[in-house]
């Protein structure tokens, strides 16, 4: 068949893009964490002393948000188009020889035999739609009571969809992932897949993890963020604390970590200066995936598929860091 000549550093670059806007959207740490009260105290501690809950309606629905995910979504493919090298020898008409892409099946559980027949009981479990329709059932039921209070869609602020919350998402998640795959051994099979690609990340994880609980014993983290917005106005706090949450997402590379350690030095920054709460909340969401374009943590599954060379997309990915940057700054000082 046809190739299509690729630049393959710079599509892995694009196919990195995710994490650009990531925390502008419905799986984003921040915004979510502060729905509920529980999850204020959780991540905010005593600065959650006498804060309200910060529906999705002032964070990820927000007219500020709508504008800088939105834009985002236009200009990222045009400037990753406008890089895209023309001919020569750095395009490239496929992946890097010996890279395996393709879905596997799931493998033989230890004592299985290839060709051996599976009793009748637990092929109907793993095999057939049965088990996923008594938990889509289950799980529907939830969504609909959750989402859809009063049946239909007339009254937005009592829907759910304005006070999601991590658990919420996942199990919302769960139940379009039983859905789409339709069995449960298919759906164990595409998990175990996507978990390969994923080794890097769950080895790495917990060294950041202690790398973050260090930052914050210290105070290392809080006198970082706190220099950086501590002298700030009403005007530019927003503006200082996206300066601050991109700088220490260097260090902490999880958009859940980052929260919990700048989350409440942004909310009592802005108590006292009377700026509103769900702007400080994007200014650290936008800060953590800014931070991502250098930062080659989250690449780690993109690069093990495609075979590409963490060197050979940071250049690409700190473009977009700057100019993405530029955008949500100005914008963050126009609200």
């Amino acid at each position: 068949s046809d190739l299509v000549p690729v630049h393959y550093p710079l599509l892995a670059a694009a196919g990195y893009m995710g994490m650009l806007v990531w925390h502008g959207g419905l799986s984003g740490t921040a915004p979510l964490k502060v729905t509920t009260e529980a999850g204020l105290k959780e991540t905010l501690g005593a600065a959650a002393a006498g804060m309200k809950v910060i529906p999705l309606t002032e964070t990820i629905f927000s007219p500020l948000n709508l504008v800088v995910t939105g834009g985002l979504l236009f200009i990222v493919p045009v400037v990753m188009a406008m890089m895209h090298p023309h001919g020569g020898a750095e395009v490239v008409d496929r992946f890097v020889e010996g890279v395996d892409t393709g879905c596997k099946p799931m493998p033989l559980e230890e004592g299985e035999k290839a060709g051996a027949k599976t009793p009748l009981i637990p092929r109907l479990l793993d095999e057939t739609p049965i088990v996923t329709a008594i938990l889509v059932a289950f799980i529907g039921w939830w969504a609909w009571r959750y989402y859809l209070p009063s049946g239909v869609m007339s009254d937005w602020s009592i829907s759910g969809i304005t006070r999601l919350t991590p658990d919420s998402v996942n199990l919302t998640m769960l139940l379009v992932g039983l859905v789409l795959h339709g069995t449960p051994r298919r759906y164990l099979a595409a998990v175990d897949e996507a978990v390969k690609g994923c080794g890097g990340i769950i080895i790495q994880f917990p060294l950041y993890a202690g790398i973050m609980s260090m930052m914050d014993a210290s105070g290392l983290t809080g006198v970082l963020a706190g220099a950086i917005s501590g002298n700030a106005s009403a005007e530019t706090l927003p503006l200082l604390t996206l300066l601050a949450a991109t700088v220490v997402g260097l260090f902490i590379p999880s958009g859940g970590a980052q929260w919990a350690v700048q989350g409440p030095v942004a909310m009592q920054s802005g108590a006292a200066l009377g700026v509103e709460p769900g702007t400080l909340v994007m200014a650290v969401a936008y800060g953590d995936q800014l931070a991502n374009m250098p930062q080659p943590f989250w690449a780690l599954p993109l690069l093990a598929i495609t075979g590409v060379r963490a060197r050979d997309i940071i250049g690409y990915t700190v473009v977009m860091m700057v100019v993405a940057g530029v955008w949500t700054g100005v914008w963050m000082w126009a609200f």
